[in-house]
């Protein structure tokens, strides 16, 4: 039974939550206030239709490429023990503690114009700097942690006597992997590729270091911004913030799926 004092400190709990809450959504609130929704005309301005297309582009093939070579890696950090497995776990996750603009300066580093792999890149005709390349290329780098992390921890959460019961039954590792392993961490995956691509359609800082030109979304934004003021930007915040949105609403639908043990 409730008491008084209980009930005094669960209004306490719920007050210092609330107080949170609304900081983290009075800044959105007060955006639209202040501008409201755009005009369908602002988005015939060229420089936003080009901006948008840039970012709905390049982020799919940032989530791909994440997707495409991070789903293994998340299994062989859930299941495989090697020397080194913490470095590499730790080294992993790094650009998600690393400064965005920082991951750029290392980018620019490791694929600039002067660099060997920058050279021979743009040899081929495939420059890896100020073009959509290095837009993918920034987005994947900050993006595909996510992927691993939660695909991870998903591989994790199955029971590895499930696996080895399919590799009594004869089956090989590549098909219990695809069989038995993904089917059973499909709602992490999705959850990690739909976290991949939000965070590869806001990226900014990595990707104006390595990929602009073109502008993205974010890079569209900052040249709007610092050109003319907060007016500017409206249709673009509106349309990431859309997008945002969107992205919490497909996980609040795999809520179910999502409930693993790290």
């Amino acid at each position: 039974m409730s008491t008084p004092g209980a009930t005094g400190q669960r209004t306490v709990i719920a007050l210092l939550g609330a107080v949170l809450v609304a900081y983290l959504l009075g800044p959105f609130v007060a955006f639209l206030l202040e501008h409201g929704l755009p005009t369908p005309g602002a988005f015939a301005d060229p420089a936003v239709r080009s901006a948008i297309v840039a970012s709905l582009v390049t982020a799919p093939v940032a989530t791909l490429l994440a997707t495409v070579f991070g789903v293994p890696l998340a299994y062989v950090l859930a299941r495989y023990s090697f020397r080194g497995k913490r470095l590499l776990e730790a080294l992993v996750v790094l650009p998600l503690v690393t400064p965005p603009v920082v991951g750029g300066v290392v980018l620019v580093s490791a694929f600039g114009r002067l660099t060997p792999i920058g050279k021979a890149a743009a040899a081929l005709g495939v420059p890896l700097t100020q073009g959509y390349a290095g837009v993918v290329l920034a987005q994947t780098f900050v993006a595909a942690p996510f992927l691993v992390v939660t695909a991870r921890s998903g591989f994790a959460s199955i029971d590895a006597d499930l696996e080895r019961a399919a590799r009594n039954l004869g089956k090989g590792p590549l098909a219990t992997f695809r069989e038995v392993s993904l089917p059973l961490t499909r709602g992490s995956i999705v959850a990690g590729i739909v976290l991949t691509f939000a965070r590869a359609l806001g990226e900014f800082g990595a990707t104006m270091l390595l990929g602009h030109p073109p502008e993205t979304m974010p890079t569209r934004i900052w040249v709007a911004f610092v050109a003319h003021g907060t007016d500017a930007t409206v249709p673009l915040v509106v349309a990431l913030l859309g997008a945002g949105l969107a992205v919490v609403l497909v996980l609040r639908l795999l809520a179910g799926p999502l409930e693993f043990s790290p």
